[in-house]
């Protein structure tokens, strides 16, 4: 972020403001300061950690996910084998509407927010950053955006990374590997299945 920079600093320290809003400003950049050491020291061991677990490396090399959320999801999923398709990593996160049916009306409804809060916060963070990084993925959720909303779009996104994250794991893809061969090489009917 441009604004936690040193001239961004120094563009926010410039802004003239009110007595009791310049003390709020020199108190919470105060904050800051005490902060970001531990802040550094933190990310080191998380990235210490990330070196130690293969699978979080993989899943490092896909645009827009970080250390914190390839180390998350490899330590919440845990077994990647233990769910049979990415739907179901999906509803474990709480990334699929509620289902409200009754008789032949069937009613879809926010997220089920099952599983890990965090988990979920740090998908929809790395998807936003892989709309940016990739133009493929921003067109389809400028397109959801526009159909369904942007708090909608960024969920759908978020659930759509958390798939071909947990593809890339199954696997044991990186990045290059799932967009060479994609998630439904070796399934039947597939063009480049098993014959």
């Amino acid at each position: 972020m441009r604004l936690w920079r040193e001239r961004g600093r120094q563009q926010l320290e410039s802004f003239r403001l009110a007595p009791w809003a310049s003390r709020r400003r020199r108190d919470l950049l105060a904050l800051v300061d005490r902060l970001n050491p531990t802040i550094a020291e933190l990310t080191q061991e998380i990235e210490r950690e990330v070196e130690n677990c293969p699978a979080a490396q993989r899943l490092r090399t896909h645009p827009g996910v970080g250390a914190l959320t390839a180390l998350a999801f490899v330590l919440i999923i845990g077994e990647a084998e233990r769910f049979g398709c990415g739907k179901q990593v999906a509803s474990y996160l709480g990334l699929v509407p509620l289902e409200e049916s009754s008789g032949n009306r069937r009613r879809l409804g926010h997220i089920t927010k099952q599983g890990s809060s965090i988990l979920r916060f740090l998908l929809v963070e790395a998807a936003q950053v892989t709309v940016r990084s990739l133009p493929e993925w921003r067109s389809k959720y400028l397109h959801l955006m526009m159909r369904r909303g942007r708090k909608t779009a960024k969920v759908a996104v978020a659930r759509r990374l958390a798939v071909q994250l947990y593809w890339m794991m199954r696997k044991e893809w990186n990045y290059e590997q799932l967009k060479k061969f994609g998630s439904h090489v070796g399934q039947p009917g597939h063009r480049d299945g098993v014959q």
